[in-house]
């Protein structure tokens, strides 16, 4: 479901925290990682994507460098925060090209997916449990 009452959680089981407005990203471009049943491919880690997670998802046919303004797709450059398809992230950590992934803003359905572990070792904020970055 859409976050209108703001019940959707992220993955440390808090409140899912915005991932990024510049772009403006997620599956309904609210800025957040919410997901619904429009959401074929759930789009609920945000990561902060590099230039490897491009070139690979570009080599796998997802392209998401390249501007599509008429899917109001302005192209990523490495650093930007965007809300990735679970699945896609998963295979650049199972390819060692594995992007960071901001768990305050990643939407707890990631984890239908993507085991937490793999998105620990790729967090780039601090969680709650500090025990978690050993």
């Amino acid at each position: 479901m859409s976050d209108e009452g703001g019940a959707e959680r992220n993955v440390l089981g808090g409140p899912l925290q915005p991932c990024g407005t510049d772009p403006m990203t997620g599956f309904y471009r609210t800025g957040s990682c919410t997901s619904g049943p429009e959401d074929l491919g759930s789009h609920t880690v945000c990561a902060v994507v590099s230039a490897e997670f491009l070139a690979l998802q570009r080599e796998l046919g997802n392209d998401l460098s390249t501007p599509r303004p008429e899917y109001g797709f302005p192209g990523l450059k490495p650093g930007d925060r965007w809300c990735v398809v679970a699945a896609r992230w998963l295979q650049a950590y199972q390819a060692g090209a594995a992007a960071g992934v901001v768990l305050a803003a990643t939407n707890a359905r990631a984890l239908e997916v993507v085991p937490l572990e793999a998105l620990r070792q790729h967090a780039v904020d601090v969680p709650d449990d500090l025990s978690s970055l050993d």
